[in-house]
């Protein structure tokens, strides 16, 4: 047997690469959506997984399925950042990837006509300063090491802007895409890679929830997705293990769209 693939399940699954053997990878909202799927992928790839997130039930559960670490973090807080990716370094002995992924998208962010300002700090801290933190506390582990990989979440919305409004969470993401491609620039010298991963709309909880209250806001997202369909958290995860790989070598400060070709094709409501 190859030490490159696993075997091919019996449900007759694509053999899983093992790019992964040895490095430590530190995954930010991995206790649920594309943050649990990709704890998986890269877990079944051979990386060392350290699942951080604020809800200590659920990120525990995604650490024990994986053996890996857990870590309870608040994204937004500078130290508890800087202890994550202590624990991970002290731990396995390097970060060789930081899929930084943690985000929320609040019912009270919508037009800039309503949305206040409370909602728009909360939005901002959450999925655009928590990037900026981990970003800040990873690299000088990567600069040290002279490699490493980050992945940082941002969103179809910030290269097309939103079919409906979402004013806080669209500012975030474009801030998280431009960011990635400045830092991506800056480190590549290093052998640090930075990329911005933009999905489409992904059927994870948090879009489940936001849409269940809206239908007719899920529809109007829908009728732009030329496959008919949303994406499920692995096919994203998927692409984190490209991101993450040597696979992707050079493949640096690009904005890595998986959005089903939303972004390549208008699609009229029928």
């Amino acid at each position: 047997m190859s030490d490159q693939t696993l075997p091919v399940s019996s449900a007759g699954a694509t053999p899983v690469c093992r790019r992964l053997v040895g490095r430590t990878a530190v995954i930010t909202g991995a206790g649920s959506g594309i943050g649990l799927a990709a704890t998986r992928r890269l877990a079944s790839e051979g990386a060392n997984v350290v699942c951080a997130d604020i809800d200590a039930a659920a990120g525990k559960a995604a650490a024990e399925a994986v053996s890996g670490t857990f870590v309870q973090v608040d994204v937004t807080d500078s130290d508890q950042v800087a202890a994550l990716f202590e624990t991970a370094y002290d731990t396995y002995g390097s970060v060789d990837i930081a899929f930084n992924n943690a985000g929320i998208s609040p019912a009270d962010d919508d037009s800039i006509l309503t949305t206040g300002l409370d909602a728009w700090k909360r939005v901002q801290e959450v999925n655009l300063t928590s990037v900026y933190l981990c970003c800040k506390h990873v690299l000088p582990y990567m600069q040290r090491q002279r490699r490493g990989s980050i992945i940082n979440t941002a969103s179809f919305v910030a290269v097309l802007g939103a079919a409906t409004s979402q004013i806080s969470y669209t500012a975030s993401k474009g801030g998280v895409l431009s960011m990635s491609r400045e830092l991506g620039v800056q480190f590549a010298r290093e052998g640090i890679r930075v990329n911005a991963l933009c999905p489409g709309p992904v059927n994870t909880p948090l879009l489940k929830e936001l849409f269940a209250k809206d239908p007719e806001r899920a529809a109007r997202r829908l009728v732009h997705v030329p496959v008919g369909r949303f994406a499920e958290p692995e096919e994203i995860a998927a692409a984190v293990a490209f991101l993450a790989s040597d696979d992707s070598s050079f493949v640096n400060a690009a904005e890595f769209l998986v959005d089903g070709g939303i972004a390549g094709a208008y699609v009229t409501p029928v």
